[in-house]
């Protein structure tokens, strides 16, 4: 069991450092480009938090889940209720849509050799956070696994 568990977690790190290096980086600093654009405006401030999330997201994807911040809490606050709702329906509108096509296309475009299954995987992944990031936090898959649960 314990040699299963370090062979899982060798895994993850070789799949990080790949994605890093294939197009990672690139991708997370645009995301904080763009997180740094919508902070100059004191309305973009939940969208740039949002856009931090999903460029730590996207440096490093494998081992880490997206959820919502009521369920690690176990509390809601102002990005988990009815505002974030709100700026996530904004979002959607204005560019989660787009981010999201972006990523299933590519997530597609990976998924044509084998090789690439567990990198179109993580481009699903970052799909599904693009749709609806606000009220969204990164954490490990088993804190994530721990926090549905309860």
């Amino acid at each position: 069991m314990e040699m299963a568990f370090i062979k899982r977690e060798n895994m993850r790190l070789i799949g990080n450092i790949l994605w890093f290096v294939f197009g990672g980086f690139e991708l997370g600093v645009l995301w904080w480009v763009i997180g740094c654009i919508c902070y100059l405006t004191i309305l973009g401030i939940p969208w740039g938090k949002a856009c931090f999330v999903m460029g730590r997201f996207a440096f490093f994807p494998f081992g880490s889940e997206a959820i919502n911040r009521r369920n690690l809490k176990g509390e809601g606050d102002i990005g988990t209720g009815v505002a974030g709702l709100l700026g996530n329906i904004i979002w959607f509108i204005f560019g989660g849509l787009w981010l999201a096509l972006g990523h299933a296309f590519a997530a597609l475009i990976c998924c044509i050799t084998i090789i690439g299954i567990p990198f179109g995987l993580q481009h699903f992944k970052l799909a599904k956070i693009a749709l609806f990031p606000i009220g969204k936090t990164i954490v490990p898959k088993a804190v994530a696994k721990a926090a549905m649960i309860e």
